[in-house]
């Protein structure tokens, strides 16, 4: 079928194609966004799901030359380094240890002495 005549009431095939392409790039643009609210999603989530393993853990701040080691919940933001982070049980033993003491803001011996 030859493209209509502009008075015909018909859209040619070249408009057809004009129109879907736009459409197109209408669905492209709205799948980049999701995506990308997908992906902050999901950096979200796993940072909770850390936070939420950091406070079921503890960590040892090493002595300073003029302080004692400080025990911390896994979360306390005074010692933010999330690395070596150790269980209960070894947090117990930290603690029965002379040179390491309780954080006085996180306060890490609550509810670890059972």
């Amino acid at each position: 079928m030859p493209d209509a005549t502009p008075h015909s009431g018909t859209i040619s095939d070249l408009e057809k194609n004009r129109v879907l392409l736009d459409w197109l790039r209408w669905q492209v643009g709205q799948t980049e966004r999701r995506i990308r609210e997908l992906e902050i999603k999901e950096t979200q989530d796993r940072k909770r799901r850390e936070a939420a393993r950091a406070e079921m853990m503890w960590k040892i701040q090493p002595q300073r030359s003029s302080s004692v080691a400080l025990l911390h919940r896994g979360g306390c933001a005074t010692y933010p380094d999330q690395i070596g982070l150790i269980s209960r049980e070894d947090a117990m033993i930290a603690l029965a240890e002379p040179d390491i003491e309780p954080c006085q803001v996180c306060r890490p011996d609550t509810g670890l002495l059972r």
